[in-house]
């Protein structure tokens, strides 16, 4: 036995995800959220199927999911848990609006194809105020496909 604490993780589900980001068809780039420790962590999860409408021309003889939509899926995993975050310390509703600020140290590794399931592992660096910077990791069957650091801005 141990007399540590445990951490309930949440999620949130695709319904969820629409109540939380403004973000829709075709430019909503997650499915859903897990393992979500308030604004501190949480893992991303994006299905990558062929009929999205990115591949008509990125590339339709080989498709490859573009690497600046995984730095914006990283950025609305991260932008979702702080408008959950807000949203469960008793904030004014949810923000109207999630700005993404910036993007830095940016690496591709890999390409990621349809059929893959991408996890966008985020953890945040810093917050003040209404601002938030997170490191990310996609990751592909466990093994990084891009990085970097995004920084975002809730707007009421």
């Amino acid at each position: 036995m141990t007399d540590q604490p445990t951490t309930t993780l949440d999620s949130v589900d695709i319904q969820g995800l629409l109540e939380l980001l403004p973000h829709r068809y075709p430019f909503l780039m997650i499915d859903k959220i897990v393992e979500i420790d308030g604004d501190d962590s949480g893992i991303g999860i994006k299905n990558v199927t062929f009929n999205e409408p990115q591949f008509q021309g990125h590339f339709p003889d080989k498709p490859v999911f573009p690497g600046v939509l995984l730095i914006e899926a990283m950025a609305q995993t991260a932008g979702a848990m702080c408008v959950l975050k807000t949203k469960k310390a008793g904030g004014a509703g949810k923000p109207s609006v999630v700005y993404f600020m910036t993007v830095d140290k940016v690496k591709f590794r890999k390409p990621v194809v349809p059929g893959d399931t991408v996890e966008f592992h985020v953890a945040k660096l810093k917050q003040r105020a209404n601002m938030w910077w997170f490191r990310g990791e996609a990751k592909v069957a466990g093994k990084i496909v891009a990085e970097g650091e995004v920084s975002a801005m809730l707007v009421s």
